[in-house]
């Protein structure tokens, strides 16, 4: 039973709550977003009166005082526009590391299957655009809002000293433009949002599907059909985007109408007042000229209430996540599923233990598996015979369909097949086995894991940007990286699944013969899925992994490799057929052609 999916209303509020920002931050974001736009309005305001004080030619001594103000309104209003701007974004970017913290460090201790079942560029979506767009909220909405509010206030303050009944239009003409367009605004792009965020998460999927795996999808025959789904879903993303346009510059308009009226209904007002006496000629243009200024204060609340239509639809998506990740009864079932070991050495023992995804049909059925700290276990078999499933499993990330588990989740590293690599610095990516790792610790795993030649060719050696997704990096070249973080774990046991694909034969059996034993030889357990049986001498035990006809794998075979070549013909021939693979062709002409 998953948990409730949190009211809309209240899903921006929580995501704030999650970015922990200071609110003295915030105050004095406000503060000196208020002092920029405040230089802003004086200016305009004295610069009415100077010039309409001017064309009466007084003394050059009565305008000295204006015209330093001018100078000093005009530069204050840089400088207090750039220091806002360095308080705010401090504030987004503080919040933004606070959530994707929290976010990572849920997902890291929650359910694996709350976020399996999400396509990657959808995960990849919510960790990081829909992160940054609850952030932007406070920059693009909270402190504008402010910032309008105070200056609001005081605007209408400052022409109520001249002009009363004028501050009771400039008063109107400010909620119309800066409370009921972006009332509209916000009201009509609802549903543009939400298309848009759809459009977005399924080109994000398509573009890194096309990225990632452009080889396989050209030989397979189905990157023209990638490349088209990725082109409809830009087409939405452009149409989405489009239709948004059309309220947005409804808004507008009415924002703009807003200051005319409030310009012709202080000249309508001013005049009369002019004749009557209650109000100075040069006070008229003060009157009159300093709403075009007051109104730049109102005129990003459009695109403000956008942004908080999106960042609640963001809030949203993060919070579901967070949620999955945390649901309780799910989170108490495979706590109670998975026994944990006693205080003493790390160790997984299964007996009897059936392998699935939660909600779907078990994949292996009946193993028995133990491993402890110094032991090399693998589990050999076809794609689809249920090994990631099972080292998952083991690892305690994924409850038993039934059987017995003891495990701690604590003491397993596991090491994907599709582990990502960050655009960072190979270094930084080496951290994150461990963050303390040191520069020279990172040159010997590299070098451990054969990609000491590797690193040698590196422009800016571990210090190289490794692109978007790893992008610089060939396939062989990550199963290496994964295994060096492997290396550089302190966890006493390691799960490393398919760490030879995209390798040859010879560096597959250089890879078992030498990392692997390393770990072992360092008092690690490691145990391996793999579908390779070259070099698997050093494992103390292999399970060989079949599927039956009703579609559940079992172990129909386990022993040393030297024992399944010289007792299981099955075995050996699979052995000798990869061998025979692996084989260079004889040349032309050579005796044995």
């Amino acid at each position: 039973m998953s948990t409730p999916a949190p009211a809309r209303d209240d899903v921006l509020r929580r995501a704030i709550a999650l970015l922990d920002v200071d609110r003295r931050r915030v105050v004095s974001a406000v503060l000196l977003g208020s002092l920029a736009l405040g230089s802003a309005i004086a200016l305009a305001a004295v610069s009415a009166w100077l010039i309409a004080r001017a064309s009466q030619m007084p003394p050059v001594l009565t305008l000295s005082v204006a015209t330093v103000s001018v100078r000093a309104f005009g530069i204050s209003r840089g400088v207090f526009r750039y220091l806002e701007r360095l308080a705010s974004h401090e504030v987004a970017l503080r919040g933004m590391a606070n959530l994707r913290t929290t976010v990572y460090e849920r997902l890291a201790a929650g359910r694996l299957d709350a976020v399996a079942a999400l396509r990657r560029g959808d995960l990849l979506a919510r960790v990081g655009a829909d992160v940054d767009a609850v952030g932007d909220v406070v920059v693009r909405a909270l402190v504008p809002a402010g910032v309008a509010a105070v200056l609001g206030v005081g605007s209408v303050a400052l022409v109520a000293a001249f002009l009363p009944s004028a501050a009771v239009v400039l008063l109107v003409c400010l909620l119309v433009a800066g409370v009921l367009s972006p009332w509209l605004t916000a009201r009509a792009t609802r549903a543009t949002e939400i298309a848009s965020a759809a459009a977005r998460a399924e080109m994000s999927d398509a573009a890194l599907t096309v990225l990632e795996d452009s080889a396989a999808l050209r030989v397979s025959g189905q990157l023209p059909a990638q490349l088209a789904r990725l082109q409809a879903a830009e087409d939405d993303l452009a149409d989405a985007v489009d239709h948004g346009a059309r309220p947005l510059a409804t808004s507008a308009a009415l924002a703009n109408a807003a200051v005319g009226v409030a310009v012709l209904g202080a000249i309508l007002l001013g005049i009369p007042a002019v004749g009557a006496g209650t109000l100075a000629p040069v006070e008229l243009a003060v009157v009159v000229l300093s709403p075009l200024a007051m109104f730049e204060a109102t005129s990003v609340l459009p695109a403000a209430a956008v942004q908080v239509l999106r960042s609640r639809e963001a809030a949203a998506r993060v919070l579901e996540l967070l949620d999955g990740a945390a649901d309780a009864p799910a989170a108490d079932a495979l706590d109670a599923a998975v026994e944990a070991p006693a205080d003493g050495p790390a160790h997984i023992r299964a007996k009897g233990v059936t392998a699935g995804w939660p909600g779907h049909a078990p994949v292996l059925g009946g193993l028995d598996v133990d491993l402890s700290p110094g032991r090399l276990v693998a589990l050999v078999g076809p794609s689809g015979a249920g090994k990631t499933t099972t080292l998952l499993t083991l690892a305690g990330l994924l409850p038993p369909h039934a059987g017995d588990l003891t495990t701690r989740r604590a003491d397993v590293a596991v090491t994907p097949e599709d582990a990502h690599v960050f655009r960072t610095t190979l270094l930084e990516n080496l951290r994150v086995a461990r963050g303390d790792v040191t520069p020279d610790e990172a040159r010997e795993a590299l070098e451990a894991v054969g990609l000491d030649t590797w690193l040698s060719g590196l422009p800016d050696g571990l210090d190289t940007d490794l692109g978007p997704g790893g992008a610089t990096v060939s396939g062989g070249e990550r199963r290496r990286l994964l295994l060096a973080r492997a290396l550089l774990t302190r966890a006493p046991l390691v799960a490393v699944d398919e760490p030879a694909e995209h390798m040859d034969d010879d560096a597959a059996r250089s890879l078992f013969a030498e990392v692997l034993p390393r770990l072992v030889a360092d008092g690690r357990g490691v145990i391996l899925a793999t579908h390779r049986l070259s070099g698997l001498e050093a494992a103390d035990e292999v399970l060989v992994l079949e599927r039956r006809d009703d579609g559940v794998a079992h172990v129909a075979r386990r022993g040393t490799h030297e024992y399944l070549l010289s007792h299981d013909p099955a075995y050996r021939g699979a052995y000798d057929h990869e061998q025979a693979a692996a084989r260079p062709a004889p040349e032309h002409g050579s005796p044995t052609a």
